[in-house]
Formats: C-alpha cells, sequence, structure tokens
C-alpha cells in the first residue's frame, strides 16, 4: 500500500545522503518534495502541513547541522515523525471489562466490516483461546446475516441465531442476554452500514451503543478511501466516541494516505490491518513498523513473527539435522515452498527485507510468476514417494508420468530437478566445510572475503576498525557488539527537540500547555 510513498520518500533522500552539509536551503527544497509526496500520497492537507512542520523545526537546528551525517540525521528525524503520526506504540484491542467484553463494529457499506468481524473473532479463538459470540445487527443489506452465520461457522465461531422482524436494538439487547447466559467471553456486534454518511446512520449506531455499552467501538475504512477517510473518522467518533480504527484491503494498491491521516486527526489508534481475503490475514498494527516500510527500511521483527507462526520448532530441527548430515530431498524442497507461500510468496518476503526496493523493482520488471511455487508443489505431489527421496531414479518415462499427472510439460520437471539438485550440492558443501565452502560457491570477491575470514578475536583493534570501514560499517557499532563500552554520542547529551527543554523549565509558563495542531489530536504535542 506504501509502495508509491516509499518510491518518493526513497528518491528525496537518496539526494540528501549524498550531500556532505546541508544548508537551510537544501532541507527547505527535500522537505518541500516531501509535502508534495505526502499529498500526492493521499494525506490531508492539514496533516501534510502539520507534519512537515514539525519535522522542519527539528530538522533545521543543531541536530542536523552538527551531525556527521547529516543526511542520515534527517531521515531519522523523518522516521520518528512518522511514528508520531501513526501512534507510538501498537495498541492492541482491549478485553480488559466483565465477559462478555462487547466490540461494536461500525463503518459505511462496503468497507469490509462483516469479513473483518469474523477474522478477530477467529484471532481471539485462536491466539487466546476465548469463546466468542458473534451477532449481526444490518437488518438492511440481502443476506448480511446469512453472510456472517456461513463465516462464523467457517472460522468455528458462534452466531446469534436469526429471528425474522427484528430491529437492530432489538437484537443487540438479545445479543448481550444470550452471551452471558451462554457464558461466552466476547461478544462481537456487526452493525449495518451505508454507502455514504447519513442522520440515519448516525442515529442507529449511536442507539445500539447506548444499548449495549460496549466496551470498544472500532471503525472498519476501507485503506482506498483516501482523503475522504478524515471525514468519515471524524464524523463516527464525534456520534459514537470510537476507542480504534481497522484498516482493510491494506494488501491493495491504495496509496496510504488515509493511514497516516486518521491517526493525527482523530487522535485514536489504528489497532487492526487487513492484510488479505483470507480469515488469518489480520495483523497488528505497529507504527514503528509501518515507518520502518514507509522509508525502506523493511520489518525484520514481523518476518520473523510471520516464521515462526508458519514453521514449527520441531519442522525446523528436522531440517537442522538433515542439513547438518547434507540430505535435502524433494520432500524437504516442498516444505520450504510450501512455507514460503504461507508467509506471502516472493514479493511478500522481499517487501519485508531491508534495501531490497531496486532488487524488488527488477523483479517487477522481469515478472516472476509467483504460481511457479504451485506448479512445482503439484509436479513433487505427483511423485511416488521412492521418486521424492530419491531423485536420480527420474529417468525419462518417469519425467514423462509426472508432466501428464500434475498437467505441465516435460521441461518445467527438468527445471524443478536442476533447482532441487543445485540446492542439495548447496546443502552438502556447507555439511562438510561450512560457511567458507559455502563461499567459494560464489566465487570472485565474495568468496575470497568469505573464504578466508580472519579470526576476529586474535586481530587488532586498529585492524578490526579498518576492516569496518572498508565494509561500510560503523567501527563504534563494532565495538558496542564485541562488548567495548560505547561512547557517549553528541546526539546523546543533548535534547532532541526544543520541546523537552521547555518540560524543564517550570519557570516559563508561557510556553507550556496549549496544543500545537488543536484540530489535529493526533499531533497535539511535540515528540
Amino acid at each position: 500500500m506504501f509502495e508509491s510513498l516509499s518510491d518518493r520518500l526513497g528518491k528525496i533522500f537518496d539526494g540528501l545522503r549524498g550531500r556532505g552539509a546541508l544548508s537551510e536551503a537544501d532541507v527547505d527544497a527535500a522537505l518541500r518534495e516531501i509535502r508534495r509526496a505526502l499529498i500526492e500520497a493521499d494525506v490531508s492537507l492539514e496533516v501534510a502541513r502539520a507534519f512537515i512542520e514539525q519535522v522542519r523545526d527539528r530538522a533545521i537546528g543543531v541536530e542536523v547541522t552538527r551531525s556527521v551525517t547529516p543526511g542520515q540525521q534527517v531521515v531519522k528525524i523523518v522516521h520518528d515523525e512518522l511514528v508520531a503520526v501513526l501512534g507510538e506504540a501498537a495498541v492492541p484491542i482491549s478485553l480488559n471489562a466483565v465477559a462478555p467484553v462487547t466490540i461494536l463494529m461500525v463503518g459505511l457499506q462496503g468497507s469490509g466490516k462483516t469479513t473483518t468481524t469474523a477474522k478477530i473473532a477467529k484471532r481471539f479463538k485462536d491466539k487466546q483461546n476465548k469463546k466468542v459470540l458473534l451477532a449481526s445487527l444490518d437488518t438492511r443489506r440481502p443476506a448480511a446475516m446469512e453472510q456472517l452465520r456461513v463465516l462464523g461457522e467457517q472460522v468455528g465461531v458462534a452466531t446469534l441465531p436469526i429471528v425474522a422482524g427484528e430491529n437492530p436494538v432489538q437484537i443487540a439487547r438479545r445479543a448481550a442476554r444470550e452471551g452471558k447466559l451462554g457464558g461466552f467471553d466476547i461478544l462481537i456486534l456487526d452493525t449495518a452500514g451505508r454507502t455514504h454518511i447519513d442522520e440515519e446512520l448516525m442515529a442507529e449506531t449511536a442507539e445500539i451503543k447506548a444499548v449495549s455499552n460496549p466496551h470498544e467501538v472500532l471503525l472498519v475504512v476501507d485503506a482506498l478511501t483516501g482523503q475522504d477517510a478524515v471525514n468519515l473518522a471524524r464524523s463516527f467518533d464525534a456520534r459514537v466516541d470510537i476507542t480504534g480504527i481497522v484498516m482493510t484491503r491494506v494488501d491493495g494498491d491504495g496509496r496510504g494516505g488515509a493511514a497516516l491521516s486518521m491517526r493525527a486527526a482523530t487522535g485514536k489508534p489504528i489497532k487492526l490491518i487487513g492484510t488479505g481475503e483470507k480469515m488469518d490475514a489480520l495483523e497488528d498494527f505497529h507504527p514503528s513498523r509501518i515507518a520502518d516500510r514507509i522509508l525502506g527500511m523493511g520489518d525484520i521483527v514481523s518476518l520473523v513473527e510471520r516464521a515462526a507462526e508458519h514453521v514449527s520448532a520441531e519442522d525446523a530441527q528436522k531440517m537442522a539435522k538433515k542439513l547438518k548430515k547434507g540430505s535435502f530431498d524433494l520432500d524437504d524442497l516442498r516444505g520450504q515452498l510450501q512455507q514460503m507461500k504461507k508467509m506471502g510468496g516472493m514479493n511478500g518476503l522481499m517487501a519485508m527485507m531491508p534495501g531490497v526496493g531496486q532488487m524488488k523493482k527488477a523483479m517487477a520488471n522481469s515478472n516472476i510468476d509467483e504460481k511457479v511455487f504451485d506448479r512445482q508443489i503439484a509436479i513433487i505431489g505427483s511423485m511416488t514417494k521412492k521418486e521424492r527421496a530419491e531423485p536420480d531414479v527420474l529417468n525419462a518415462s518417469r519425467r514423462k508420468r509426472i508432466a501428464s499427472g500434475a498437467g505441465v510439460e516435460v521441461s518445467e520437471i527438468n527445471k524443478l530437478i536442476k533447482q532441487h539438485r543445485q540446492m542439495a550440492d548447496m546443502m552438502k558443501k556447507v555439511s562438510k566445510g561450512g560457511m567458507g565452502s559455502l563461499a567459494g560457491m560464489f566465487g570472485g570477491k565474495m568468496g575470497g572475503m568469505m573464504g578466508g575470514m580472519p579470526d576476529l578475536s586474535k586481530m587488532d583493534p586498529k585492524q578490526l576498525e579498518a576492516m569496518a570501514r572498508q565494509a561500510g560499517i560503523d567501527p563504534k557499532q563494532l565495538q558496542q557488539g564485541m562488548g567495548a563500552p560505547a561512547q557517549p554520542q553528541l546526539a546523546d547529551k543533548l535534547p532532541t527537540d526544543v520541546g523537552a527543554l521547555f518540560k524543564s523549565a517550570p519557570g516559563l509558563p508561557g510556553l507550556g500547555g496549549a496544543p500545537r495542531f488543536p484540530g489535529l489530536p493526533g499531533l497535539g504535542k511535540k515528540k
């Protein structure tokens, strides 16, 4: 979703990093480009202006002009302010109330409320072992109640029985009674929506809230909404006092401005994001990780978490033992392909890797077909147990039979076998000679660097420092990693912003108190 904004900001920062020193005019020119990029990404004008003002206050000052790497310092400031706009920390859905905890889902028609309701129920059932009851209050949209009932069966969660002729308020009261009598932990109410905001919708939603007394009121918003998302969020917040926002279709081609705008305009946190159509495609919203993705820094933490969800410790141990022996058969290859698919495919993994923006573009331009994984899994599935364990027995007639069974050409079988042979050879080399042997496979400069790697513990500190500089690593980071005491930096001694000084100056009453941007609760105070 943030791809276009990320590309624009990446080009601006590349220009800044290439300069040894930055003047006020350089920073102003870069901020003009950043503001243009934000507005093109559908960030509302008032939020873009406030954001640029906060960045400018810090970027034109001691923090940048006295920095050793002014370009990098500007990037850090933009990152910090992006986190401030998106919210300082992840805010999960609160269950700190008497059971059944009631969650009210509100939003416009077509934003994905009903599907998101089922996703949240599945999340609570699977991850926290909660007993959840779903109730549809949408009496207007044809088959809306039936849709929630089917989704409830799909995710294994109870739904309130449908009674014809009841209005939304009556259904909400019945759901509350059923929730208490049935011993449910959580009750989720899915309200009706409209194609646009109107008084009738708001009045109905406010009445339902008064009857059900929900602990959480979640506004479901389509990420493709654009700048109108701010008006939508403010309208619902004014009438029903929303406690959080859930963004859907984050995996689409929206420009990402809605996420930046709504948090700043309402001051209410984005709690969850929908990343696909499947029932498990729902993630916590982590502001710092999203800021990292926007600025092309990747999201290693989310990548590790996703891997932990899809790769069991038992499978990892089995694979480690096989690698130690140097064995890697076609069953292992199939397992690797299935895990990659579950984690989002090649594009999904690349999006979370830091510094691979250019590589990802090259892949996109080369039209790599993600469905090739499905075909390869089908090919391996068409083999016998012996053929998967011993690929060497695959002669021409066997390959022809497998191709017929998988519905592919024999050439694809040959490609897969070649790919497996290369991976198996690599595994054998790693098991025999460690990283040195692996490095030899790459040849050239990298092979020389890795194959002839000296013992770092026996090297002189000056040699280590020179080697780190040659590799583009800050020697101070290397010293800290090896246990050397970290030297205090100038930035650590000085406060990062003037606001911190004002807070610590009780003798200056005229400088505190009033919010800087009264119309933007999410930007009410400076970091």
